[in-house]
């Protein structure tokens, strides 16, 4: 494996690749506020080892990326989904396989209804459609332990305070877990590494949040589900609390063809180890259509 930073002119974005770049490409695209941590770079080996060239990389704002100053980003919220073509053009990567968490699996639907010829094949985790549905009613809410989050957030560290700031997020992390449980020493030994890599970590907390929309951007109106055509694996913890069961299961009724995985215990999280290898197998026969 190999981390570089890419330069794609205004900014730069923290690469990290696994395998041979004769092999397929898998990129995999973090949610909001999260760094390229959040894939294990085990798992990421894994795939790898199954004839996969893995990259992840780091958002705008999270990590070794270009940071913009806290509390201040100087991008659209949009800048998130052109990045990822952009990347895959400083990459030399003509196709690839969009694997998407959270806010990533928004930005790979949208790649894929605005950049058919660049998506081989999507598959979103912990996610909801993210464009237009043909079916238009409502989802549920997320749960009120995460509501409450957003509604009345907790007071924020000092962020020049390591340890309190790693405290601050552990406990972030804390009202996504499924009905599994949290692991909350898996949960501090992965933010410690993020903390210790990351620029500027209360940039990386805000700043995506903060990011609106553009004006006179070119996107229109958004994008239809109907517009994705590539096949499509949807990964779907059944005690997801931010977005619950039937917001994964619209999304397999929504794209054509596409396949629903339902994980027990999973909440709004990667795939947990007890479950990796299941998911590692269905990804790699996916990603061989």
């Amino acid at each position: 494996m190999t981390e570089e930073l890419v330069d794609l002119g205004d900014i730069r974005l923290c690469v990290e690749s696994f395998g041979s770049a004769d092999d397929p490409a898998v990129l995999l695209i973090s949610g909001a506020a999260e760094s390229m941590d959040g894939w294990d770079p085990e798992w990421c080996a894994e795939l790898a080892a199954a004839g996969r060239h893995v990259v992840r990389y780091d958002h705008r704002d999270t990590g070794r990326s270009t940071t913009s100053p806290a509390g201040r980003p100087s991008y659209p919220a949009v800048s998130l989904q052109r990045d990822v073509a952009r990347l895959l053009d400083a990459l030399a990567i003509e196709r690839a396989h969009l694997v998407g968490l959270s806010m990533g699996g928004g930005i790979a639907q949208a790649v894929a209804a605005r950049h058919p010829e660049r998506v081989a094949t999507l598959t979103l985790i912990a996610t909801s459609p993210a464009g237009r549905r043909r079916d238009d009613q409502p989802l549920p809410p997320p749960e009120a332990r995460v509501a409450q989050s957003f509604q009345d957030p907790p007071t924020e560290p000092d962020w020049a305070d390591h340890q309190a700031v790693v405290a601050f997020l552990v406990e972030s992390y804390r009202p996504y877990a499924g009905s599994a449980g949290f692991d909350e020493v898996t949960s501090r030994r992965l933010v410690e590494h993020v903390v210790g890599r990351t620029t500027d970590i209360e940039a990386a907390c805000k700043n995506h949040w903060l990011a609106g929309d553009e004006d006179g951007h070119d996107e229109g109106d958004g994008f239809a589900m109907a517009d994705i055509a590539a096949p499509t694996l949807v990964i779907h913890g059944d005690s997801d609390p931010m977005f619950p069961p039937p917001h994964g299961e619209a999304l397999a009724r929504e794209v054509a063809d596409a396949q629903l995985i339902v994980v027990p215990g999973m909440g709004h999280e990667r795939p947990p180890p007890a479950v990796r290898r299941r998911v590692t197998e269905a990804i790699v026969r996916h990603t061989t259509r």
